[in-house]
């Protein structure tokens, strides 16, 4: 899994949660430099609506 966690060399958001019952787990790095963890699913929730809406893919958006 190693390979999926992201770094500032290969930026990103990776995502686990290996059972329903079990609590995600969620890393993201940009490649502006900024990076958070989070544990637990509406913890996990929130770094992936804050990454998508001002990292990774809002860095790539037009008209902005």
């Amino acid at each position: 899994m190693a390979e999926l966690t992201p770094t500032p060399e290969r930026p990103g958001l990776h995502i686990s949660k290996p059972s329903p019952s079990a609590p995600a787990t969620a890393s993201a790095v940009c490649h502006c430099g900024a990076s958070a963890t989070a544990k637990g699913d509406a913890q996990v929730k929130a770094l992936v609506d804050g990454y998508t809406a001002n990292h990774g893919p809002a860095h790539h958006r037009t008209g902005r």
